[in-house]
């Protein structure tokens, strides 16, 4: 059984979810190809055939930032090729391919998926449902090739084992350039103060912060640590932080290096925007806290006690 992924790329940068796709993958035990599709992707393939088993890449710039063809390119490589699995990220260029591609080859789609395996010849997948409080198990009707989309971090790409695949390049299947839809520019979101997927350090703060008189005490903190404040939905809902400080599957997906949870229970929808970070520390006053769960250290106790205490610390190990 082999496996697809499709290698995304924005604005001259391949994205994370290209390597996550390929962890995915691996995870049904199969060889591993890339699709690379656009224009000046020899240092992409290159990156990726790091991982892969194999890169296929077509480069046609009709193609480049048109998801129109890259469906219909994709789709005659699978018609050709008969993967097994065909899989992406929950992107929005993911959202936009795949279901067109699962008609056009009459396959079994599974979207937003965090867990993916083989079970019996057939591909089981799991999707959280009812906004994330129940994870729900489906397995997939047998056909030549099913079409997955993974939820970006979930499948963590720290640990992918080294293959140096073989890169090939096709000639474009691409029979005409697609004249009803045309790409015109990216246009980027109104930035905030800072970008909490970019930080290294997070200090998250949660309802267990209590009032908004008392974030002074978080941002001192995360000064010094040399980190940035972030927040569960709560905080965002009683307007004590804006919305791009918002961690979790209505907020933001972080990987912090250090993720410092205070007073942040640990629902579902938090957590999954957060357990990618290499370390996290949870700090609640309540022992039952889900967030203990994800967390390789915890203390429990008032925040308000050991915030100001470890900053003070932090301030004299510095001098």
């Amino acid at each position: 059984m082999t496996v697809y992924i499709l290698a995304e790329h924005r604005r001259g940068e391949l994205m994370d979810v290209t390597f996550e796709s390929i962890s995915a993958a691996r995870r049904l035990n199969d060889e591993v190809v890339a699709i690379l599709l656009g224009t000046d992707l020899a240092d992409h393939a290159e990156k990726v055939a790091k991982y892969a088993d194999k890169v296929l890449v077509v480069e046609d710039e009709r193609i480049e930032n048109n998801t129109e063809a890259y469906t219909q390119v994709i789709g005659e490589i699978i018609k050709k090729d008969k993967p097994k699995v065909f899989l992406m990220g929950n992107t929005s260029m993911g959202m936009d391919i795949a279901p067109a591609l699962a008609i056009d080859l009459d396959s079994p789609i599974a979207t937003d998926v965090v867990g993916i395996s083989e079970e019996g010849g057939r591909i089981k997948v799991t999707r959280s449902v009812y906004n994330g409080k129940v994870l729900s198990d489906l397995v997939l009707r047998e056909a030549e090739t099913s079409v997955i989309t993974i939820r970006s971090g979930e499948f963590s790409a720290a640990d992918l084992e080294e293959k140096n695949g073989e890169i090939t390049k096709m000639d474009s299947p691409l029979k005409e350039a697609i004249e009803n839809k045309k790409f015109l520019e990216f246009v980027e979101p109104v930035a905030g103060a800072v970008d909490i997927t970019q930080a290294d350090v997070l200090i998250s703060i949660g309802r267990g912060i209590k009032d908004k008189d008392n974030m002074h005490i978080a941002e001192e903190l995360a000064d010094a640590v040399g980190g940035v404040v972030s927040c569960s939905r709560p905080v965002v809902d009683y307007d004590w932080l804006p919305k791009d400080r918002q961690v979790g599957t209505s907020g933001k997906t972080v990987k912090p290096k250090f993720y410092l949870a205070f007073g942040i229970s640990g629902a579902f929808q938090h957590v999954a925007g957060m357990k990618g970070a290499t370390m996290i520390v949870a700090i609640n006053k309540d022992i039952k806290a889900p967030i203990f769960s994800v967390a390789q250290y915890g203390i429990v106790d008032d925040l308000l006690k050991v915030m100001p205490a470890l900053t003070e610390k932090i301030k004299e190990l510095k001098s």
